[in-house]
């Protein structure tokens, strides 16, 4: 059962397209996974970390939101070129401003946030976009890399800073080149023939509608080699015909988004919703003694919890030749029972150790990378080929949707819950 599976999902792959975009999920996700880990170097114990989490989100989520509608206009090439350009600035800007313990300014470290969140917006747009040409392989190797990327830069950044006691300036400014291996991977490593063939068709096709790349592009091709004659009334007609498609393919698309609710966007946005909600606002004030712990100072759970979370998503962005889960709204509902249950411990303090609560954020890691990979997955098999390059696009904005309100959540959960626990005898989240 599981090599048929395996055969249906990588069968016909070419190690050039997986290699590819599993480069495209580790480099364009392992950035973003850095700056969570970083959250409370960046911004010192004192402020909740759920505002590195805002400032890393919330550009990207308008990117998601508004571009869908435009950005096919924008060749893919220029789009990986503008992203890497982006994230090399905005890692440079976090590593070469001075620390909060230097008196370094805050503001300059989230604007280099700021660019990094609209280079990893853009550059999963575009990414899952792009899987619509390569098939499925590309998109599991797609998202088992973004899975790699949150363990790699989790793990890499609580072992560069905890074990090798390497400075936080000296991780992030190694990590700022990182965007270079994106450049290789899509200039050198993937197979360009099936975008050459997208934009053949799309200056060939007579017919719109057959365009794979980009129809509204050949609809105003059309429009205008049809009104080519020595005629003055020439450019308003022209402009009025392209008005006129651009306005018909923006209530398409908007018709698109509608269908996509209920069935994909809605579980996905619950179950991001709950998992960031736990890291940013509940995880830092799961503390426990350090004479039982693994730890010699409470600052290391906040990066070792986020570590493991990580391995639970790798493991699940991975798994879809081997499980598939058509129901997304099972897992939903289990992470939001995580929800609950991380917020009864931190408030009660009921479990032993800190043990459970790794177990915990590792099933929590399994729920949500598996809502991720098998949305997507679903939209690939389920969505009429016309419509999939849009809807892998449009509903990728539902994950920032929800993790834009947990940040919101966490800015007030977790203060809130740190004072509860200092009223009540335990002052450890004020030792981070």
């Amino acid at each position: 059962m599981y090599r048929q599976r395996i055969a249906a999902a990588f069968g016909g792959a070419r190690p050039r397209v997986f290699a590819a975009f599993w480069l495209f999920g580790v480099i364009n996700n392992v950035l973003y996974v850095i700056i969570l880990s970083a959250a409370l170097d960046l911004v010192g114990p004192h402020l909740p970390k759920a505002i590195v989490l805002l400032f890393n989100v919330i550009p990207g989520f308008v990117v998601k939101l508004f571009a869908p509608y435009f950005i096919h206009h924008i060749p893919y090439s220029a789009r990986v070129l503008l992203c890497c350009v982006l994230s090399f600035v905005g890692m440079l800007l976090n590593a070469l401003s001075p620390a909060y313990t230097d008196g370094g300014s805050i503001s300059t470290k989230m604007a280099g946030v700021v660019l990094a969140s609209l280079s990893s917006g853009g550059g999963e747009l575009s990414f899952l976009a792009l899987t619509h040409y390569y098939g499925q392989s590309s998109l599991a190797a797609w998202s088992s890399g973004t899975g790699v990327a949150g363990l790699v830069g989790a793990g890499a950044y609580a072992l560069a800073t905890n074990t090798l006691k390497l400075s936080v300036r000296s991780t992030l400014l190694a990590s700022s080149f990182l965007p270079v291996f994106m450049l290789i991977s899509f200039f050198l490593v993937l197979p360009q023939d099936a975008l050459r063939t997208a934009r053949y068709l799309r200056v060939t096709s007579p017919n719109p509608a057959s365009d794979p790349l980009d129809s509204e592009e050949a609809d105003d091709e059309g429009v205008a080699e049809s009104l080519l004659e020595p005629s003055k009334s020439l450019p308003a007609t022209s402009d009025m015909s392209r008005k006129d498609s651009w306005l018909q393919n923006l209530k398409d698309n908007l018709h698109r988004s509608r269908s996509l609710v209920m069935p994909y966007m809605l579980p996905l946005f619950l179950v991001y919703l709950a998992e960031y909600t736990i890291n940013q606002g509940v995880s830092p004030t799961l503390l426990f003694p350090l004479a039982s712990s693994p730890f010699d100072s409470f600052r290391s759970f906040y990066p070792a919890y986020n570590a493991i979370y990580q391995a639970g998503v790798f493991i699940s962005r991975s798994s879809t030749p081997f499980v598939r889960i058509r129901n997304l709204y099972i897992p939903t509902i289990l992470q939001i029972i995580n929800l609950a249950f991380l917020i009864s411990q931190s408030i009660f303090g009921f479990l032993p150790s800190a043990w459970w609560i790794f177990l915990t954020m590792f099933w929590e890691g399994l729920l949500g990378g598996a809502v991720y990979v098998n949305t997507f997955a679903e939209i690939l098999e389920n969505v009429s080929e016309s419509d999939r390059e849009f809807s892998l696009g449009a509903t990728s904005v539902s994950d920032s949707a929800g993790i834009c309100i947990a940040g919101f959540l966490s800015l007030s959960l977790e203060p809130e819950l740190c004072g509860w626990q200092v009223r009540h005898g335990k002052d450890w989240c004020n030792q981070l």
